[in-house]
């Protein structure tokens, strides 16, 4: 698949399973990642990848984080905590690594770690593989930060699910570039 191809087609697949991308995928996708924009090459990141049992792992972090928050988790909210990081084989959790530079922010940091992760879904659609790039609380929980070996200045961008596409790929409604990108001929008149 071609690049524009691959940057016009790429969707979000949330409905993923097994296997997990092989060897030879999962270089593809890091080679990927590396080639994200970054000002002063300082490559502020770092990428774990997590399959069985790291999964299993990852839900339990997932509950010890909310009882952290409420100890009197139900047990209907600690097993949907378990089985989030099993739907799919294999998740790369994405971490922003801030560091000190008179030149580079580190809110620039971490969207280049965000480029990154865009890199590995683009390359994820272009090999035929399902991905979506998911956060949500358990991305900021300090519980969740501590039990993967976050460091201080490191914060969690990303968990990208990969795997095969169970299902088909929804459609996206066409969009008018238009809508979004308008001429600017500099500031108005006051």
């Amino acid at each position: 698949m071609d690049a524009l191809t691959a940057l016009h087609e790429r969707v979000s697949v949330p409905r993923l399973t097994g296997p997990a991308p092989d060897a030879e995928q999962c270089e593809q996708l890091f080679q990927a990642a590396l080639r994200a924009p970054d000002h002063a090459w300082l490559r502020p990141w770092r990428f774990l990848v997590l399959e069985q049992p790291g999964l299993e792992q990852l839900g339990e972090l997932f509950v010890q984080a909310a009882r952290s928050d409420d100890g009197r988790l139900t047990d209907e909210r600690e097993a949907k905590l378990r089985r989030k990081p099993l739907r799919a084989p294999m998740i790369i959790v994405a971490v922003s690594c801030r560091q000190p530079h008179p030149k580079v922010p580190a809110a620039e940091q971490d969207l280049a770690c965000g480029a990154a992760v865009s890199n590995m879904l683009i390359a994820a659609h272009a090999l035929g593989l399902g991905a979506v790039w998911r956060t949500g609380e358990m991305a900021y929980h300090p519980v969740v930060r501590e039990g993967l070996g976050l460091a201080d200045n490191e914060h969690i961008i990303a968990f990208l699910y990969l795997g095969q596409c169970q299902g088909k790929r929804k459609t996206l409604p066409e969009l008018a570039t238009a809508d979004f990108f308008v001429p600017w001929a500099g500031p108005a008149a006051g």
